[in-house]
């Protein structure tokens, strides 16, 4: 059993969604600061809380089977959440290394989370007119999953290697005269009588290149939870919104997370599988099963992929955090 989404209810938390973030971008030009534990771990819960409010009236105003509508949304948001927390190690690299004042790294994240909605919403398009006429790009994107899953859980050398500048910034600081020290959070700045560029505009260049790339891997992670573009882009946007008060909550929590790339690759490598499934299920290709649908591929239901995600996280946060315990018990006691 199918369910729909009235128009009138997507319209309507779209508008909401745009009037909150409208208020934070505005929160945080008129009051740029470091906030406090206190703080950014009320507003993490604001948005848990936000997005799982969602998830209620999206199971009233769903016409149909409601469970799944919300069960769905709930499984996209966490897995999107999930890969969102990974987002924030390249951030912290990325902050490191072009010295941002951390007065200004509010405003930074903000711009780099608008960045990634568009971005998002863009690839959000794309896939769903990919699936609506292919119904071969599940093989592409189980694939695809699948081989992201296994740089995540053996990255080499390359992972997370935010200390190397990307090309496209390399151009600007050979092509365009960018100054040595920022200008509060100005874009462009006078230094000696020149209007120069300032570092700040180098932190956007590298967060909007990070956010493409890993909108190119979360996107058909998303889709392989649920085919709907509502709720896919519903999804990330809950996801996205509480990055920013996430980035300072955790903090120093984030070294600690050893194992939490292997929960996600876990999560990905799930998903690819699923994808290859449901692929099978709805097989077109004439090379395989004569172009004929193979009916047992057996399709994975919602409220699985729920229960994986939450387990495969659980367990990664919980190994992680108990092996930075062992290692603090086993240091020996400073001396004074």
């Amino acid at each position: 059993m199918t369910f729909e989404i009235p128009v009138w209810f997507e319209i309507a938390s779209m508008a909401v969604l745009t009037a909150i973030l409208i208020a934070d971008l505005l929160l945080i030009v008129k009051r740029p600061h470091i906030p406090k534990m206190g703080e950014a771990s009320a507003w993490v819960g604001f948005y848990v809380a936000l997005a799982l409010v969602f998830a209620v009236f999206l199971f009233w105003a769903s016409e149909g089977n409601k469970a799944d509508a919300a069960g769905q949304f709930v499984a996209g948001w966490l897995t999107e959440y999930s890969l969102s927390i990974d987002n924030l190690f390249v951030f912290v690299l990325l902050m490191a290394q072009f010295s941002v004042p951390r007065r200004y790294q509010q405003r930074v994240l903000m711009v780099g989370i608008i960045i990634a909605l568009v971005l998002r919403g863009l690839f959000i398009l794309l896939g769903a007119a990919l699936i609506a006429n292919f119904s071969w790009i599940f093989y592409i994107f189980g694939f695809f999953l699948v081989f992201t899953a296994w740089r995540q859980a053996f990255p080499g050398n390359e992972d997370h290697d935010a200390q190397r500048e990307t090309g496209i910034v390399r151009f600007l600081r050979r092509f365009v005269d960018i100054s040595d020290a920022y200008d509060g959070a100005k874009l462009r700045t006078v230094v000696d009588g020149k209007r120069m560029l300032t570092p700040m505009v180098l932190v956007f260049v590298a967060i909007g290149f990070t956010d493409l790339v890993f909108a190119i891997d979360s996107i058909p992670a998303i889709f392989g939870i649920t085919p709907n573009p509502f709720i896919v882009f519903a999804a990330n946007v809950f996801a996205l919104m509480g990055l920013r008060q996430l980035y300072f909550l955790l903090g120093g929590l984030l070294d600690r997370l050893r194992y939490l790339h292997y929960g996600i690759a876990f999560i990905l490598a799930f998903i690819g599988v699923k994808l290859f499934l449901h692929a099978l299920h709805v097989n077109e290709l004439p090379f395989i099963n004569g172009g004929h649908h193979v009916q047992w591929a057996p399709e994975i239901s919602t409220w699985v992929s729920l229960g994986v995600i939450i387990a495969a996280m659980a367990v990664a946060t919980i190994a992680s955090l108990a092996a930075s315990r062992r290692e603090q018990r086993a240091e020996p006691p400073v001396v004074s």
